[in-house]
């Protein structure tokens, strides 16, 4: 459970799977009408007259999913934690994302399941007493390929 652990107990390598989503219909169109208004993610006629066959989310809606997922998780984790009386460490500021995907359309009825996995890990140059971990995000559908 590295998104609370203290950087000396990260192991690189570490998996863990942050939770699953099934992507609606409605709540495609309802995201996509506010934030990105392209017909393939907020019209079904014209979506299934695109190249993409079919209703899908926008990439935008899946990666604010995997940030909701991932910092319910952290918190419910870190909770547990603190209700068996174990320490929680300090996480600090993300220096942001590298290489962002979007490698297969997410469809209505997609269900993605998302995970995170420890690639790296160094102390910072600028901050001694702070540790960086690198993680590498991924979503899977119900078919498990990556999207």
């Amino acid at each position: 459970m590295s998104f609370v652990s203290y950087y000396e107990d990260i192991e690189i390598g570490e998996r863990e799977e942050i939770g699953s989503h099934t992507f609606t219909a409605e709540e495609i169109k309802r995201f996509a009408r506010e934030y990105d208004p392209q017909s393939f993610h907020v019209d079904e006629a014209a979506a299934a007259r695109s190249h993409f066959r079919g209703l899908i989310a926008s990439g935008w809606h899946t990666g604010s999913v995997w940030m909701g997922l991932a910092v319910r998780h952290r918190d419910k984790v870190a909770a547990a934690r603190r209700a068996r009386g174990e320490p929680v460490a300090e996480l600090g500021p993300s220096p942001g994302f590298r290489e962002l995907k979007w490698l297969k359309p997410v469809y209505a009825g997609d269900t993605i399941t998302y995970s995170a996995e420890v690639v790296d890990k160094r102390c910072s140059a600028s901050k001694p007493r702070w540790g960086i971990v690198r993680y590498r995000n991924t979503g899977a559908n119900q078919k498990g390929e990556l999207v």
